[in-house]
């Protein structure tokens, strides 16, 4: 593992999924899912969401629609929360899920609005 890599996936995932979700998900990483997490912080998001070409919003928005499209509703909750935090609007969100709607179908269009009316219900505190 490249710590420097490491380092910058971590300051990166706590940003946009939250530090407190973050430092769970280590701390409860064990023996056999650890290595995951280690892969996940530095490839994932030290590795390529640190990459400066593409800003947090943007990649926030096709990371949206890439786990919509395949049908990762888990994914897709942490991911709505994120793209909020990378101050991606509801309406831009909508937006994302209607593409998607079109170009992957119907189903996965209505589920990622269900689960993106949740998630914008949780944050609203109602």
């Amino acid at each position: 593992m490249d710590q420097k890599t490491f380092d910058i996936g971590l300051e990166i995932r706590k940003s946009v999924l939250g530090a407190e979700f973050v430092e769970q998900s280590l701390a409860t990483a064990d023996d056999f899912n650890r290595p995951m997490q280690e892969l996940t912080t530095e490839y994932c998001w030290g590795a390529v969401w640190g990459r400066d070409t593409l800003d947090r919003r943007t990649r926030s928005m096709l990371n949206l629609a890439m786990i919509s499209a395949l049908n990762r509703p888990h994914e897709l909750r942490m991911h709505i929360k994120g793209a909020l935090r990378n101050d991606v609007t509801k309406e831009e969100i909508r937006e994302v899920f209607l593409q998607v709607a079109i170009y992957c179908g119907i189903p996965a269009g209505v589920d990622s609005f269900r689960i993106a009316r949740d998630v914008f219900s949780e944050n609203s505190g109602a």
